[in-house]
């Protein structure tokens, strides 16, 4: 007898260049070994965002990443960005 499953897996991380992180999530439903079907979904994590609830992988990451310089230059862009912005 065949079983069915689900497994959900945190599948790919990307970091760009200014250190936000692209995250990719896969649902996977199994027949023992075979994937039958999967589905993803995917979020943004920019440098000092909330970890709370996110994965083990995804926090150790940006734990690595974002440094309090790092975090600085990153909301320096985004008032850079606001500043530039038309009225």
């Amino acid at each position: 007898m065949s079983t069915l499953s689900k497994v959900v897996v945190i599948d790919k991380i990307e970091v760009l260049e200014d250190h936000t992180l692209q995250i990719r999530q896969a649902t996977r439903v199994m027949e023992d070994t075979t994937e039958l079907s999967s589905s993803f979904q995917r979020w943004v994590l920019h440098p000092g965002a909330d970890l709370t609830g996110q994965d083990p992988k995804v926090v150790a990451i940006a734990n690595a990443l974002w440094t309090s310089d790092v975090i600085a230059a990153y909301q320096a862009k985004l008032a850079a960005v606001q500043a530039n912005r038309p009225a």
